[in-house]
């Protein structure tokens, strides 16, 4: 049941604000929207607002926003030319198309900000929790429960900033400010190149000094505007490692066995839900973020696909040819259909035989 409504939820909210990014810059430039529907198939129930048919579909596998002459080919009556979408300046088109990723981001920022508002930002603190013996940290004096207050002149006050500023040094000496018992001191330690692991799995060369974290969490409240800062930075942060992943998976860096589809996410949401609301508002956002860029990719039938002819149609100043876009389009369905059946698969093989 949790799984089941989980789902239910987390597909609704993005796809609603997919489709509101497209509904409302499409009604911002004038132009006709004749469908608003959540999810694909036969309605389940609507309701008709204007001149705008409201619809929850049975299929909740997605949704759209059917516009006047959304379909270049359609006959237009001359009085409806002023509210087709087909009508308008590719710049117009560009703005409705690329708005309903564009609000999947700003879902994700919204999200963000309610949480580092109301819960601040988690730091794990510069302190040490484990030292390896004959590393260079332990050469130096380094010891298990040592906080580093500053390295090479730049004071630090969480983990990542510290092993950045390691990470960076190309092997020259660094001078460590430590404090142990309330007491603060220098030492020298020279990193050393070492083979580790990124997230990717991939192995990589980094200057080290061979020490862990402690583990040590502090809570740091945000203003509002700390909090949005954070927020914007951490959907930038989410979006650049999902394109990073994308390329890998391309490359063939990264298993194409951890692509999931609609059963995974199933899974994945129902498992956030246990561990309550936060988690899975949480996990919304990610998907949110993960689903702006998929939409964003150049693929035909995407938005991505579109917003590629639209940028043709603005250099070239004419639109894609029509056969040229058809076939583009339907190598695009085959593309979506091969990818949709191979995620499907994970999740069966996922599923029945781990």
């Amino acid at each position: 049941m949790y799984t089941t409504v989980a789902f239910v939820i987390v597909l609704g909210v993005l796809i609603f604000f997919h489709e509101l990014g497209h509904f409302l810059v499409a009604r911002l430039f004038g132009v006709g929207v004749e469908k608003f529907s959540l999810g694909f198939g036969p309605k389940l129930f609507a309701k008709t607002i204007g001149k705008t048919e409201y619809r929850v579909s049975s299929i909740p596998l997605g949704g759209y926003v059917k516009m006047v002459g959304e379909d270049p080919d359609a006959d237009i009556a001359p009085e409806d030319k002023a509210v087709s979408f087909t009508h308008q300046h590719v710049l117009k088109r560009i703005c409705i198309v690329a708005a309903g990723p564009f609000f999947n981001l700003l879902l994700a920022v919204i999200i963000f900000f309610g949480i580092f508002l109301t819960s601040g930002s988690y730091i794990l603190q510069p302190v040490v929790g484990g030292v390896r013996e004959g590393s260079p940290a332990a050469g130096a004096g380094i010891q298990e429960g040592d906080l580093v207050k500053a390295v090479d002149g730049r004071s630090v006050t969480d983990w990542e900033e510290m092993a950045e500023i390691i990470s960076d040094c190309r092997g020259r000496r660094l001078r460590f400010v430590v404090e142990r018992n309330d007491i603060e001191f220098e030492l020298l330690v020279t990193p050393e190149l070492a083979q580790s692991k990124n997230i990717f799995g991939e192995n990589v060369d980094r200057y080290l000094i061979g020490i862990s974290a402690s583990g040590d969490i502090v809570v740091n409240e945000l203003s509002f505007f700390q909090a949005f800062s954070e927020s914007v930075r951490q959907t930038y942060s989410i979006s650049k490692l999902t394109i990073i992943s994308i390329a890998k998976l391309i490359q063939g860096t990264i298993s194409t066995k951890t692509l999931g589809g609609p059963i995974m996410i199933a899974e994945m949401a129902g498992q956030q839900a246990k561990e309550g609301p936060g988690h899975l508002i949480f996990f919304i956002a990610l998907l949110s973020i993960n689903l702006a860029i998929l939409n964003f990719l150049p693929i035909p039938v995407l938005d991505g696909g579109h917003l590629l002819f639209f940028f043709i149609e603005l250099v070239t100043g004419r639109p894609v040819n029509m056969k040229m876009r058809v076939v583009a389009q339907q190598i695009g369905v085959m593309i979506l259909i091969m990818l949709m059946l191979f995620v499907f698969y994970n999740d069966i093989m996922r599923v029945f035989f781990e």
